[in-house]
């Protein structure tokens, strides 16, 4: 990214340094407060019946932790696996039920709505790894958009009661966006940038016209980059807190990475999942909301705050240019005023706590820094 580019963010104040860390740090100055206060309506969820595809994944698993917490009755949608351990959810099997089904398969879609019988869903199933789908583009379409297709034709199909459902969407669909449009708003032209991108921009149109055709209550979020415990292993804040981790261990010595200049906006999962909460109870539906955390850290910066975090002098880094993808997006950085105007949205915690959960996860589970995902 250039130079002259990176001068005005910082300037803006929509960059974290991790050489000025306590300037970024004074908006948070009482976050473990406000992680204490809860914003959910209590009354709204108790007692609520609930569906989650995609329940096993990273954020599907701190969403039904967080809703079982509140009192809702909680169903998830997982594929059939050989061995079903769903290391993710592990804890709360006998909290929750569980149901087998197929995001490809419309028949499996009505019979998981018809025992289900949802009064929200929250569709956050799908293929989300970007290097995958450019390694796999009609794999990510048929889970993505036919997917989505599916569970609206399964809704169309059936009696039911809902009130809403959240349809997870991505700034990845925003694409290449210029210096004037940042921070990026929802009225932000789309130019996607990879198969993932046009599979969630084709997600959100579906949502839309089922709203608009069919009264299918869909409300849309687009989420931006977001970590914590139990992030996929490929993913770049796991691939980073993990070599970080391992260099703390004294397992390896550097960090390996691709694009280092990418400028990302990374949300706390906890965040992300009260943003999907408050966009059920509050969002208008057929509407697309930006959740995120409004301030961007190139992953070249990401990687000494991890260090930093870890208590590490200095990280050395590697850059592997295999692992550049073939059209990358430079520059994504939240304007969520929208979602903090009509939901209540706002991000509470800071990303030196993300960073830090996230290591202390892998010093945690050290079998895990020994895999080379990316």
């Amino acid at each position: 990214m250039k130079t002259d580019m990176i001068k005005e963010l910082k300037e803006r104040d929509l960059l974290i340094d991790p050489r000025n860390i306590d300037r970024y740090l004074r908006d948070f100055r009482d976050f473990e407060h406000e992680m204490e206060q809860e914003r959910a309506n209590l009354d709204y969820w108790k007692d609520r019946r609930v569906l989650i595809t995609g329940v096993s994944g990273f954020v599907g698993s701190h969403l039904a932790e967080k809703l079982v917490a509140l009192g809702s009755d909680v169903t998830g949608l997982v594929r059939r696996h050989s061995v079903p351990e769903y290391p993710n959810i592990r804890p709360l099997l006998e909290k929750m039920r569980i149901i087998e089904g197929n995001l490809q398969d419309l028949s499996s879609l009505v019979s998981l709505i018809r025992a289900a019988e949802p009064e929200v869903i929250f569709h956050l199933g799908a293929q989300s790894f970007v290097p995958t789908s450019f390694r796999c583009p009609v794999e990510t379409y048929a889970t993505n958009v036919l997917g989505t297709a599916n569970i609206m034709e399964a809704l169309r199909l059936s009696e039911h009661s809902l009130d809403a459902i959240q349809v997870a969407c991505s700034s990845e669909e925003y694409g290449k966006v210029y210096p004037d449009e940042i921070p990026i708003d929802e009225n932000n032209p789309l130019r996607p940038q990879s198969p993932y991108a046009v599979s969630k921009v084709a997600t959100e149109m579906i949502a839309r016209n089922y709203c608009e055709a069919y009264g299918i209550p869909s409300i849309i979020t687009r989420g931006f980059n977001h970590t914590g415990p139990r992030r996929g292993l490929q993913f770049v804040t796991s691939v980073i807190t993990r070599q970080v981790a391992a260099i703390k261990m004294g397992i390896r010595d550097s960090v390996v990475i691709g694009n280092a200049t990418a400028v990302r906006d990374f949300t706390d999962v906890r965040d992300m999942v009260l943003g999907y909460i408050l966009a059920v109870e509050k969002g208008r539906k057929g509407e697309a909301y930006n959740l995120g955390h409004g301030k961007g850290i190139s992953i070249g910066d990401l990687i000494q705050l991890a260090g930093m975090m870890a208590g590490l002098d200095d990280v050395r880094v590697e850059v592997d240019e295999t692992r550049y993808r073939p059209l990358d997006v430079d520059i994504l950085i939240c304007d969520c005023s929208k979602a903090h105007e009509e939901l209540g949205y706002a991000p509470r915690i800071p990303l030196t706590k993300a960073v830090k959960d996230n290591l202390q996860y892998f010093i945690d589970n050290p079998n895990l820094t020994r895999l080379e995902m990316h």
